[in-house]
Protein backbone atom coordinates (compact mmCIF):
# COMPACT_ATOMS: atom_id res chain seq x y z
CA UNK A 1 0.00 0.00 0.00
CA UNK A 2 2.49 2.08 0.88
CA UNK A 3 4.58 1.34 -2.06
CA UNK A 4 1.51 2.06 -4.25
CA UNK A 5 1.00 5.65 -2.85
CA UNK A 6 4.51 6.56 -3.14
CA UNK A 7 4.82 5.74 -7.15
CA UNK A 8 1.47 7.81 -7.43
CA UNK A 9 3.04 10.71 -5.69
CA UNK A 10 6.04 10.40 -7.99
CA UNK A 11 3.76 10.38 -11.13
CA UNK A 12 1.56 12.65 -9.68
CA UNK A 13 4.73 15.33 -9.16
CA UNK A 14 5.98 14.24 -12.78
CA UNK A 15 2.94 15.16 -14.52
CA UNK A 16 2.78 18.57 -12.81
CA UNK A 17 6.57 19.30 -13.56
CA UNK A 18 5.57 18.80 -17.32
CA UNK A 19 2.47 20.50 -16.84
CA UNK A 20 4.59 23.48 -15.33
CA UNK A 21 7.13 23.47 -18.06
CA UNK A 22 4.51 23.40 -20.65
CA UNK A 23 2.89 26.29 -19.11
CA UNK A 24 5.78 28.30 -18.70
CA UNK A 25 7.09 27.89 -22.29
CA UNK A 26 3.90 29.31 -23.19
CA UNK A 27 4.47 32.05 -20.70
CA UNK A 28 8.18 32.69 -22.37
CA UNK A 29 6.86 33.79 -25.39
CA UNK A 30 7.37 37.02 -26.39
CA UNK A 31 6.36 39.93 -29.02
CA UNK A 32 8.28 43.63 -29.08
CA UNK A 33 6.54 45.95 -31.06
CA UNK A 34 7.70 49.21 -32.85
CA UNK A 35 5.98 51.80 -34.96
CA UNK A 36 6.60 54.79 -36.90
CA UNK A 37 4.01 56.63 -38.87
CA UNK A 38 2.29 53.76 -41.16
CA UNK A 39 5.21 51.03 -39.86
CA UNK A 40 4.76 48.63 -37.46
CA UNK A 41 7.42 46.12 -37.10
CA UNK A 42 6.96 42.91 -34.78
CA UNK A 43 9.88 40.53 -33.33
CA UNK A 44 8.35 37.87 -31.98
CA UNK A 45 10.53 35.07 -30.15
CA UNK A 46 10.69 32.01 -27.03
CA UNK A 47 12.65 32.97 -24.52
CA UNK A 48 14.29 30.07 -22.63
CA UNK A 49 16.82 29.93 -19.62
CA UNK A 50 19.86 30.31 -21.71
CA UNK A 51 18.74 31.94 -25.24
CA UNK A 52 15.82 32.75 -27.75
CA UNK A 53 14.17 30.19 -30.11
CA UNK A 54 11.97 30.79 -32.74
CA UNK A 55 13.13 33.89 -33.90
CA UNK A 56 10.58 35.55 -36.44
CA UNK A 57 9.98 39.36 -37.89
CA UNK A 58 6.73 41.11 -39.33
CA UNK A 59 6.88 44.22 -40.95
CA UNK A 60 3.62 45.66 -41.87
CA UNK A 61 2.94 48.89 -44.11
CA UNK A 62 -0.33 50.63 -44.07
CA UNK A 63 -1.70 47.41 -42.61
CA UNK A 64 0.15 45.19 -45.33
CA UNK A 65 2.73 42.07 -44.41
CA UNK A 66 5.75 43.22 -46.17
CA UNK A 67 7.75 40.67 -44.77
CA UNK A 68 6.92 37.92 -42.00
CA UNK A 69 9.85 35.61 -41.82
CA UNK A 70 12.17 33.90 -39.11
CA UNK A 71 15.32 35.61 -38.47
CA UNK A 72 18.32 33.77 -39.03
CA UNK A 73 22.09 35.18 -38.33
CA UNK A 74 25.72 34.41 -38.67
CA UNK A 75 26.65 35.17 -35.76
CA UNK A 76 24.10 33.72 -33.44
CA UNK A 77 20.93 35.27 -31.26
CA UNK A 78 21.00 34.68 -27.97
CA UNK A 79 19.14 37.83 -26.28
CA UNK A 80 16.95 40.46 -27.78
CA UNK A 81 18.51 43.74 -27.56
CA UNK A 82 16.58 46.62 -29.70
CA UNK A 83 14.37 47.06 -32.32
CA UNK A 84 13.78 50.59 -34.22
CA UNK A 85 12.32 52.09 -37.14
CA UNK A 86 14.82 54.44 -38.87
CA UNK A 87 15.85 56.15 -41.86
CA UNK A 88 19.21 55.57 -42.45
CA UNK A 89 19.60 56.57 -45.66
CA UNK A 90 16.98 59.55 -46.76
CA UNK A 91 15.07 57.41 -49.36
CA UNK A 92 11.57 57.15 -48.75
CA UNK A 93 11.37 53.49 -46.87
CA UNK A 94 12.73 53.92 -43.36
CA UNK A 95 14.64 50.69 -42.58
CA UNK A 96 14.17 48.54 -39.31
CA UNK A 97 17.11 47.93 -37.15
CA UNK A 98 17.17 44.45 -35.41
CA UNK A 99 19.95 44.23 -32.52
CA UNK A 100 20.13 40.80 -31.21
CA UNK A 101 22.78 39.48 -28.56
CA UNK A 102 25.22 36.63 -28.75
CA UNK A 103 25.36 35.91 -24.96
CA UNK A 104 28.49 36.36 -22.71
CA UNK A 105 29.64 38.02 -19.61
CA UNK A 106 29.83 41.27 -21.91
CA UNK A 107 29.98 39.99 -26.04
CA UNK A 108 28.59 40.61 -28.10
CA UNK A 109 25.87 42.69 -29.74
CA UNK A 110 25.07 42.96 -33.25
CA UNK A 111 22.51 44.04 -35.91
CA UNK A 112 20.03 42.97 -38.97
CA UNK A 113 18.95 46.06 -40.74
CA UNK A 114 16.53 45.68 -43.42
CA UNK A 115 15.17 47.59 -45.90
CA UNK A 116 12.71 47.50 -48.47
CA UNK A 117 13.42 47.16 -52.29
CA UNK A 118 10.47 48.81 -54.14
CA UNK A 119 11.26 47.06 -57.47
CA UNK A 120 11.25 43.51 -56.07
CA UNK A 121 8.77 44.46 -53.60
CA UNK A 122 10.47 43.01 -50.58
CA UNK A 123 12.56 43.61 -47.71
CA UNK A 124 16.43 42.42 -47.98
CA UNK A 125 19.02 42.73 -44.96
CA UNK A 126 22.39 42.94 -43.82
CA UNK A 127 24.33 41.47 -40.83
CA UNK A 128 26.57 44.08 -39.01
CA UNK A 129 28.94 42.82 -35.84
CA UNK A 130 29.68 45.39 -33.26
CA UNK A 131 31.66 43.33 -31.17
CA UNK A 132 31.51 43.88 -27.31
CA UNK A 133 30.89 47.63 -27.54
CA UNK A 134 27.63 48.44 -29.52
CA UNK A 135 26.96 51.60 -30.72
CA UNK A 136 25.04 55.23 -30.34
CA UNK A 137 22.45 56.01 -33.74
CA UNK A 138 23.01 59.56 -33.70
CA UNK A 139 22.97 62.38 -36.69
CA UNK A 140 26.51 64.05 -36.28
CA UNK A 141 26.97 66.05 -39.16
CA UNK A 142 23.00 67.81 -38.86
CA UNK A 143 22.32 66.48 -41.89
CA UNK A 144 19.46 64.49 -41.61
CA UNK A 145 21.06 60.69 -42.03
CA UNK A 146 22.20 58.95 -38.63
CA UNK A 147 25.12 57.79 -38.23
CA UNK A 148 26.25 54.70 -36.04
CA UNK A 149 28.63 55.92 -33.54
CA UNK A 150 30.90 52.91 -32.55
CA UNK A 151 34.42 52.13 -31.60
CA UNK A 152 36.66 49.33 -32.92
CA UNK A 153 36.50 46.23 -31.33
CA UNK A 154 39.34 44.79 -33.26
CA UNK A 155 41.12 46.18 -30.21
CA UNK A 156 39.69 44.15 -27.73
CA UNK A 157 42.20 41.98 -25.64
CA UNK A 158 45.30 42.78 -28.53
CA UNK A 159 46.99 44.68 -26.05
CA UNK A 160 45.72 43.90 -23.06
CA UNK A 161 42.74 42.24 -20.88
CA UNK A 162 39.14 43.15 -22.25
CA UNK A 163 38.79 45.56 -18.86
CA UNK A 164 42.19 47.31 -19.44
CA UNK A 165 41.64 47.53 -23.53
CA UNK A 166 40.96 50.75 -24.87
CA UNK A 167 39.63 51.51 -28.52
CA UNK A 168 39.77 54.18 -31.59
CA UNK A 169 36.69 56.28 -32.70
CA UNK A 170 34.87 53.93 -35.52
CA UNK A 171 31.72 55.96 -37.35
CA UNK A 172 29.41 53.74 -39.32
CA UNK A 173 26.93 55.19 -42.05
CA UNK A 174 24.18 52.56 -43.72
CA UNK A 175 24.26 53.72 -47.46
CA UNK A 176 22.40 51.79 -50.49
CA UNK A 177 21.89 48.52 -48.51
CA UNK A 178 25.69 48.50 -47.59
CA UNK A 179 27.84 49.83 -43.96
CA UNK A 180 30.79 52.27 -44.87
CA UNK A 181 33.18 53.35 -42.53
CA UNK A 182 32.93 57.32 -42.94
CA UNK A 183 35.05 57.74 -39.41
CA UNK A 184 37.71 59.46 -41.28
CA UNK A 185 35.39 62.07 -42.08
CA UNK A 186 35.22 63.44 -38.93
CA UNK A 187 38.35 64.83 -37.88
CA UNK A 188 36.99 66.82 -34.78
CA UNK A 189 35.89 63.73 -33.30
CA UNK A 190 38.80 61.77 -34.44
CA UNK A 191 40.69 64.30 -32.31
CA UNK A 192 38.65 64.88 -29.30
CA UNK A 193 38.89 60.96 -29.28
CA UNK A 194 42.67 60.61 -29.51
CA UNK A 195 42.79 63.39 -26.73
CA UNK A 196 40.72 61.42 -24.10
CA UNK A 197 43.24 58.23 -25.34
CA UNK A 198 46.14 60.32 -24.41
CA UNK A 199 44.13 61.46 -21.16
CA UNK A 200 43.84 57.97 -20.12
CA UNK A 201 47.45 56.63 -20.67
CA UNK A 202 48.46 59.42 -18.77
CA UNK A 203 46.37 58.62 -15.93
CA UNK A 204 47.36 54.68 -15.81
CA UNK A 205 51.19 55.12 -17.02
CA UNK A 206 52.62 55.03 -13.55
CA UNK A 207 50.53 52.11 -12.30
CA UNK A 208 48.94 50.11 -14.55
CA UNK A 209 51.50 49.54 -18.06
CA UNK A 210 49.26 46.94 -19.91
CA UNK A 211 45.91 49.48 -19.19
CA UNK A 212 48.63 52.50 -20.43
CA UNK A 213 50.18 50.35 -23.64
CA UNK A 214 46.54 49.56 -24.81
CA UNK A 215 45.87 53.23 -24.39
CA UNK A 216 48.59 54.02 -26.57
CA UNK A 217 47.88 51.77 -29.43
CA UNK A 218 44.49 53.33 -29.60
CA UNK A 219 45.42 56.66 -29.80
CA UNK A 220 47.82 55.77 -32.73
CA UNK A 221 45.40 54.51 -34.85
CA UNK A 222 43.28 57.72 -34.39
CA UNK A 223 46.55 59.45 -35.45
CA UNK A 224 46.65 57.59 -38.44
CA UNK A 225 43.01 59.00 -39.44
CA UNK A 226 43.99 62.11 -38.67
CA UNK A 227 47.08 61.91 -41.43
CA UNK A 228 49.52 62.61 -38.44
CA UNK A 229 50.91 59.06 -37.89
CA UNK A 230 54.75 60.67 -37.72
CA UNK A 231 53.78 62.76 -35.00
CA UNK A 232 51.82 60.12 -33.41
CA UNK A 233 54.89 57.57 -33.78
CA UNK A 234 57.31 59.64 -32.12
CA UNK A 235 55.20 60.68 -29.09
CA UNK A 236 54.43 56.78 -28.62
CA UNK A 237 58.11 56.21 -28.75
CA UNK A 238 58.93 58.84 -26.13
CA UNK A 239 56.09 58.16 -24.35
CA UNK A 240 56.21 54.31 -23.89
CA UNK A 241 59.47 52.88 -21.56
CA UNK A 242 58.74 49.75 -20.98
CA UNK A 243 60.97 46.72 -21.19
CA UNK A 244 58.60 45.31 -23.39
CA UNK A 245 59.04 48.59 -26.02
CA UNK A 246 60.39 47.41 -29.08
CA UNK A 247 58.40 44.23 -29.68
CA UNK A 248 55.47 46.48 -28.28
CA UNK A 249 56.33 49.22 -31.35
CA UNK A 250 57.03 45.76 -33.56
CA UNK A 251 53.55 44.58 -33.18
CA UNK A 252 51.13 47.38 -32.99
CA UNK A 253 52.78 48.75 -36.61
CA UNK A 254 51.64 45.05 -37.59
CA UNK A 255 48.20 45.78 -36.17
CA UNK A 256 47.77 48.71 -37.40
CA UNK A 257 48.58 47.37 -41.06
CA UNK A 258 46.53 44.00 -40.46
CA UNK A 259 43.40 46.38 -39.67
CA UNK A 260 43.63 49.11 -42.49
CA UNK A 261 45.16 52.01 -40.35
CA UNK A 262 48.51 52.55 -41.78
CA UNK A 263 47.34 51.49 -45.57
CA UNK A 264 50.92 50.51 -46.35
Amino acid sequence: MKGKFTLGFIFSLALLAVSSLICAKVAMAKTETVESGDMRAEFSYEENEYCIDNLQLKVIRDGQILLDQPVSSESGACRFFSLEIKNLDANPDPEVILDLYTGGAHCCIFSLIYRYAPAQKQYTSIEHFWGNGGYELKDLNRDSIAEFNSRDDRFAYAFASYAGSSYPLQIWQYRDGNMVDVTRSYPELIYNDAYQLWQRYTEYKNEYEEVARAALAAYLADKYMLGQSEDGWQRVREAYQGSDRESFFKDLRNFLEETGYSRS
